[in-house]
């Protein structure tokens, strides 16, 4: 854990600095591109990957700009515009809002509830009619991926304004149009969706500290390196290797986009649908990391 800790602010000091981490020899696109392709091909899934180092001198793109079900990777926008207001002075982190389950369709305004059974709401349901603070309902949403927590939050800072900064951070790709189990919305097609450049055009953001600022984006690389769910990037990594990241899945789709802070630092975003096999499919995620792992960081 120490190793790990060390390596993670040696990595941010480097970032800090506008040095690349480490002097490595460069694994060209032509030979790291036929390995995942190879992966992918294997597994019969459809995926795309997003991958750069934070030195800029490697990066490998496979269907960047196909558009996926964002799943709960939607909420690493919900969080870029929770710190953008807190920042503005809109709200304050610590302010505390009512903890109520009613929230409003889209569609027409109409009132729905959430199913509170999942354990990932377990923190929020314990506080149902009393009040959290936006900074314990962003560690819930990222963390463990409450969608309790995400709903709460989304009505107070406003789907529109996350899709605003989307398109401001030049992510377009991200479309954050409502909360979840938004049904009415679901059945209209009206769904939240992703590219994997978006996603890692706001994981490099909050990498480089200019997703609001410095000190959000230290605050935000935190949050996400606390995330629970660990077994497709972080399980192609070595132990000691630290990761911000956020996952997403729902039927047949599963995610994840990350900050990997190894001895030379890159994002990596690998979307995943059409596998019935979860398993098989963040065995495939974790594969894939691995082979990038090794051409980013040839000598660890």
């Amino acid at each position: 854990m120490l190793q790990r800790s060390l390596r993670f602010a040696v990595a941010l000091a480097m970032l800090a600095a506008g040095a690349a981490p480490v002097a490595a020899s460069d694994t060209p696109d032509g030979e790291l591109r036929p390995r995942i392709e190879s992966l992918i091909r294997k597994s019969g899934a459809d995926v795309a990957v997003a991958y750069r180092t934070l030195d800029g001198r490697q990066s490998m793109l496979i269907q960047p700009d196909v558009e996926y079900h964002a799943a709960s990777t939607m909420k690493v926008a919900v969080l870029i515009e929770l710190f953008r207001q807190a920042r503005a002075g809109t709200l304050s982190l610590d302010d505390e809002i009512p903890v109520v389950n009613q929230f409003h369709s889209i569609v027409d305004g109409s009132p729905f509830t959430l199913d509170t059974s999942d354990a990932s709401d377990a923190a929020v349901v314990r506080n149902l009619g009393g009040r959290m603070s936006y900074r314990a309902l962003a560690e819930a949403m990222i963390t463990v991926s409450s969608n309790f927590a995400t709903n709460l939050i989304i009505e107070r800072v406003g789907a529109k304004n996350v899709q605003a900064t989307m398109v401001a951070m030049g992510a377009n790709g991200m479309r954050v149009l409502r909360g979840v189990e938004d049904n009415k919305a679901f059945e209209k097609g009206l769904n939240n969706a992703t590219t994997a450049r978006a996603l890692m055009t706001l994981m490099e953001a909050i990498a480089k500290g200019q997703a609001v600022d410095k000190a959000s984006s230290e605050e935000m690389a935190a949050i996400l390196r606390r995330q629970t769910v660990n077994d497709r990037i972080p399980a192609g990594l070595p132990a000691d290797v630290a990761v911000a990241h956020k996952t997403g899945e729902i039927t047949r789709i599963r995610h994840d986009a990350a900050i990997v802070y190894a001895p030379r630092p890159f994002v990596l975003v690998v979307l995943i649908r059409g596998l019935d096999d979860t398993k098989k499919a963040s065995t495939l995620a974790a594969d894939i990391t691995r082979v990038v792992y090794a051409a980013s960081n040839p000598s660890h």
